[in-house]
């Protein structure tokens, strides 16, 4: 596992990264520093993979440290020859399968579950892209589970959505918790958000995203502190409605710190949470590539933007300040972003918003070639590119994200 915690100063010594050997089972910990930030990168027990050895080559990490209490491990590792595995990250045909996979069905929120509701339907466990049953058709819809404990990330198979939301409906009718219930309301967004980046075309969904987004605005206006609900939640990978949803709140609980009026709210939420509507155009080959893409590829991501523009072209009913956080949440304060290399204050408020919200969220998210970045980390790499980012807008996020550890 790895960890990637800021950590306090304390006795150190140094080695080579160079010395670490992809595939080899790490027996100390190890860290680096990474912009003069010391990080708790790979915990002891873990197995260093090609990718993570490619994740440090693009920092130009060139050093680790380990503790001075783990010198002798590190001496021993470094002269002993190393048993080489290959990790199931690393294997393509497991990642081939896990793309396939992912693509025909929907991700759950594990805390969602309750032991005193039998599930109507299969659940599938994704753990290090290896995919197994929890529940299989054969125990459904008899058998409850409660799963706090449970590792990796849930699955149901995308035509199980509607029972979930029934599940989800069941579980709303016998709960008391108020967070429980904010839970529900985002996977009922997230279902929405699914059948939408299938299927763009269906203008009646927007109608329906329209209120369930309302719903979530609602909860975060009577209690702000329900966007730290399950806020924390790592997951193996970070799928795109995972994204859209977490970049709503976050863009949400900004606007009303800033006091806007409710129908900008609105029209902000609505915008952030359909900012990557246009990458249901993108390949899945692209979206999912395990590596680095090439400058033709990136073209194409790139396209997301003004692909996501038109496709809202076509609804009904779209406020024009709903288009402002789909056109220009890759935009930049020093004119290098993209699609119109817009400069200063030709960024509208909602792009400068949903900018930072999009950026802190694909930073602090897993994917299965690129370790998650923590809070405190991912907010210094942002502060750090004030240029690009409005500065008043961070110092609110910063002070907004105070509570996220």
């Amino acid at each position: 596992m790895i960890s990637k915690k800021i950590i306090e100063q304390k006795p150190l010594e140094s080695f080579h990264i160079d010395d670490l050997k992809p595939g080899s089972k790490i027996p100390f910990d190890v860290y680096i520093k990474d912009k003069g930030i010391l990080i708790h990168y790979l915990n002891k027990g873990t197995l260093y993979t090609v990718l993570a050895r490619d994740d440090l080559k693009r920092r130009g990490i060139t050093k680790g440290y380990v503790p001075e209490s783990q010198r002798e491990k590190l001496e021993e590792y470094i002269t002993k020859k190393q048993v080489i595995r290959l990790s199931s990250l690393e294997n393509p045909i497991t990642f081939q399968k896990y793309c396939q996979f992912k693509e025909n069905h929907f991700q759950i929120n594990k805390s969602i579950l309750n032991s005193s509701i039998p599930v109507p339907f299969q659940i599938f466990i994704v753990e290090k892209l290896l995919i197994r049953e929890l529940i299989s058709i054969n125990d459904s819809p008899n058998k409850a589970v409660d799963s706090p404990d449970i590792e990796g990330d849930l699955f149901i198979k995308k035509e199980n959505m509607e029972l979930y939301l029934q599940y989800l409906q069941a579980i709303n009718r016998t709960t008391g918790k108020d967070n429980m219930k904010f839970i529900i309301q985002k996977e009922q967004v997230k279902t929405i958000m699914k059948n939408l980046l299938d299927n763009p075309k269906q203008g009646e969904k927007i109608e329906e995203i329209k209120d369930a987004i309302n719903n979530i605005i609602e909860s975060i206006i009577e209690d702000n502190n329900r966007i730290y609900d399950n806020f924390t939640q790592k997951n193996l990978d970070s799928y795109t409605y995972n994204h859209c949803l977490n970049v709503a709140i976050l863009s949400i609980r900004m606007a009303i710190e800033l006091n806007l009026n409710k129908s900008d709210i609105e029209n902000l939420a609505l915008g952030a949470l359909l900012h990557d509507i246009g990458k249901s155009v993108i390949s899945p080959e692209i979206i999912n590539k395990q590596g680095k893409l090439t400058s033709n590829e990136y073209k194409l991501i790139r396209m997301h933007v003004l692909e996501g523009e038109k496709i809202l072209r076509e609804y009904k009913n779209i406020h024009e300040d709903t288009f402002i956080p789909v056109l220009q949440h890759h935009e930049k304060l020093t004119g290098n972003g993209y699609p119109l290399k817009l400069k200063g204050k030709e960024i509208k408020l909602f792009g400068r918003i949903c900018a930072i919200a999009d950026c802190y969220d694909s930073l602090t998210s897993n994917r299965p070639f690129r370790v998650a970045n923590t809070p405190f980390y991912a907010l210094t790499l942002i502060s750090r590119e004030k240029g690009d980012f409005d500065p008043n807008l961070l110092k609110l996020f910063i002070k907004m994200l105070g509570h996220v550890r």
